[in-house]
């Protein structure tokens, strides 16, 4: 009886050594990568007939697929573009087998020079206006005072700060609502900017 226990106990591990094995068996076939908000599922040749699922972070089952792999690798795109940006689980089923990955989707950062200038303008006074420009990425902005009316130039100056500035300015002969200060950063991005 006892040895009846043993080989019953030696082949369960076996058996359960073979299943780790089959599940790296199919982690080595399959790769899950987020571009993004596009997942991709890369089933490699050998891994047969599969089912392919993604959940959100509830565990939601969002899309399920079933797909054979023949001699070719197989990619598997999912379009996540009107998804929120997070953690997404994608489960490979094969047979016995079973993967689960966990990846992130995110969103693609927009140059510098497509993101509007962030310049903002506010009357302290008769005779001071403030300037404030943040998000900087390269020093250089153009500061032009213009007569609201005549488009004539006031007063005009260069400020190397690479991030951001806030600077006053005092006001000769004109008010705030008389004039408007145009601002051009290195990128040629503008922005004019009225005070009332």
């Amino acid at each position: 009886m006892k040895t009846l226990f043993t080989f019953a106990l030696a082949g369960a591990l076996s058996f359960s050594s073979l299943a780790a094995n089959a599940a790296d068996d199919l982690m080595s076939l399959s790769n899950v990568q987020a571009k993004f908000k596009t997942v991709n599922v890369l089933l490699k040749e050998g891994v047969g007939e599969a089912k392919v699922a993604i959940f959100d972070h509830t565990g939601r089952k969002l899309h399920q697929k079933k797909v054979k792999v023949g001699t070719q690798d197989l990619i598997i795109p999912y379009n996540l573009s009107q998804m929120p940006c997070g953690e997404y689980r994608v489960k490979i089923t094969t047979g016995d087998e079973e993967v689960v990955y966990e990846v992130a989707t995110f969103d693609k950062q927009k140059p510098t020079e497509e993101l509007p200038l962030a310049a903002y303008g506010k009357k302290i006074d008769d005779g001071t206006i403030n300037l404030t420009v943040v998000g900087l990425d390269e020093p250089g902005v153009d500061v032009q005072i213009r007569h609201g009316v005549t488009n004539q130039l006031i007063f005009s100056e260069e400020i190397q700060e690479s991030e951001g500035f806030r600077k006053n300015y005092k006001l000769k002969g004109v008010s705030p609502e008389e004039v408007y200060v145009k601002v051009t950063d290195a990128h040629g991005r503008s922005k004019a900017l009225y005070f009332e």
